[in-house]
């Protein structure tokens, strides 16, 4: 009876351990975004990642900045990035977007800033629990948090590929309907085309005939 309430626990401790901000941002034609996350002690781990969902070659410029302006990393014309990095020192970190290298297109970017620290708790016995099962139960849950981590990761990927691949399909559509277009205008012109030149081989005919 009480193996449910201790996994109850767990999972609430995994979750309260964990502030995550998980946005899709449009990110204008020569646009810098900016966003920032605080953590509350040395050693929290960081994780960062982003894709860019439609515009342009689905590329963007990025910059990670610690406090106090510290560079940390950067990146030029990537179409995604996942990093997980230790925060050294406390206070605030700059995660910013760039689009100042296109002058026309907008562009839709994915991006999650998560902070996390990785203390674990320690669980009160309780009556009719040994040691070894309080242990086991807590390495399975941190195990599932694991794999839980792994399945949204490839869930963002799979994600990424569907609105790559949906605009794609989009730009190939209008392609080809700009060249029906294109094809129409030209069986137009030439009908008309011919239609001028018979009538003006009649009409010479008619005049020499005369």
């Amino acid at each position: 009876m009480h193996l449910p309430l201790i996994a109850c626990g767990l999972l609430a401790y995994l979750a309260a351990q964990v502030s995550a901000t998980a946005l899709t941002y449009k990110l204008t034609a020569n646009e810098k975004a900016c966003f920032y996350t605080v953590t509350q002690a040395k050693g929290e781990k960081i994780a960062f990642y982003f894709a860019v969902q439609s515009g342009g070659s689905f590329d963007v410029d990025y910059e990670v900045t610690g406090p106090n302006n510290k560079y940390i990393m950067d990146g030029q014309k990537e179409r995604q990035g996942d990093f997980v990095f230790s925060a050294n020192e406390v206070g605030e970190y700059k995660f910013c977007f760039n689009n100042e290298m296109s002058t026309y297109t907008d562009k839709f970017v994915d991006f999650e800033i998560a902070v996390e620290n990785e203390a674990r708790v320690s669980l009160p016995a309780k009556q009719g629990t040994s040691p070894e099962q309080t242990s086991a139960l807590e390495e399975s849950l941190f195990k599932v948090s694991g794999q839980l981590s792994t399945i949204t990761r490839n869930q963002k990927y799979f994600r990424t590929r569907e609105n790559r691949n949906f605009s794609t399909v989009r730009s190939t559509e209008k392609r080809i309907i700009n060249f029906s277009l294109i094809q129409i205008a030209l069986v137009v012109c030439m009908g008309a085309l011919q239609v001028f030149i018979v009538r003006f081989f009649f009409q010479g005919a008619r005049k020499g005939y005369v």
